[in-house]
């Protein structure tokens, strides 16, 4: 790992973790699994009351909503070095879709440019600015990763977090037809055209399935609960965890769905 410094001259970045809803609400382990990951990689991580980042009133066309959860998640984050998510759909929308929010606003413009420059999907932090190339952990199976829409097409996440897997001691990497195919989930879309996102994600479970692996990673837990219903409905055995969960050493932890008193199965 080499030694950076954050834009600011500290040698320890300080750096905001925005948790994002569904992490907070569904699957805290992620948000713990992204602190550790942050701190290891030499930076002070803080958590500062937050809210949504505005995407799902977004994609339904609520702009009055939107830009008001802009202006509190910019209001509360601004402060730090950097602005970290374990989510490239929440990222995606901040850096992509927040400068359409203040067009023509002098008095914001500028303040909103300034912010976005520093807001990273986590991963992407980790190897483009933290230049992490492996991590401490291990995980004894084989996985195979599945390429959010967002993150990839939004934020060019697709190396990284297979670069940090590469490193992970006793995991195995099978890549799966159609990685960078959508989910289909979507937000709002799994929920406004419920029969064309089964159809969607019924694909992405057969190909999952076909890879062999025993264990499904993505950067985004709205996907991953997406496709972890479905392959949990057709009965089959393939576990789903955050990548942020396995890089940070906390494989082990029962997987998304998977019931608390049941425990891990290794």
């Amino acid at each position: 790992m080499t030694a950076h410094t954050s834009p600011h001259g500290a040698r320890h970045p300080r750096v905001g973790l925005f948790c994002t809803c569904l992490v907070d609400t569904i699957r805290p382990s992620v948000g713990f699994a992204a602190a550790k990951l942050l701190e290891d990689a030499g930076c002070e991580v803080n958590v500062p009351p937050q809210t949504c980042c505005g995407q799902p009133a977004f994609n339904s066309g609520d702009r009055a909503t939107t830009r008001a959860l802009a202006e509190e998640m910019i209001t509360a984050f601004e402060t730090f070095d950097y602005v970290v998510a374990p989510s490239g759909s929440c990222a995606g929308m901040i850096k992509t879709h927040y400068p359409e929010l203040f067009t023509g606003e002098p008095d914001w413009a500028g303040r909103v440019e300034r912010f976005c420059a520093k807001v990273f999907e986590l991963t992407s932090f980790l190897v483009d600015v933290r230049g992490v190339t492996g991590v401490a952990a291990a995980y004894d199976g084989t996985v195979t990763y599945h390429d959010s829409c967002s993150g990839l097409r939004e934020l060019g996440v697709k190396a990284q977090p297979r670069r940090l897997l590469a490193s992970v001691e006793g995991l195995a990497l099978e890549e799966m037809k159609d990685a960078d195919t959508c989910c289909g989930f979507g937000g709002t879309f799994c929920v406004k055209y419920p029969d064309v996102s089964n159809a969607i994600v019924e694909k992405k479970a057969a190909n999952i399935a076909a890879t062999g692996a025993d264990t499904l990673l993505a950067g985004d837990l709205g996907c991953l609960m997406n496709m972890a219903g479905k392959l949990q409905r057709e009965g089959r055995a393939v576990r789903a965890l955050h990548v942020a969960e396995v890089l940070a050493g906390m494989g082990d932890e029962p997987a998304i769905g998977e019931p608390a008193e049941k425990g891990a199965k290794r």
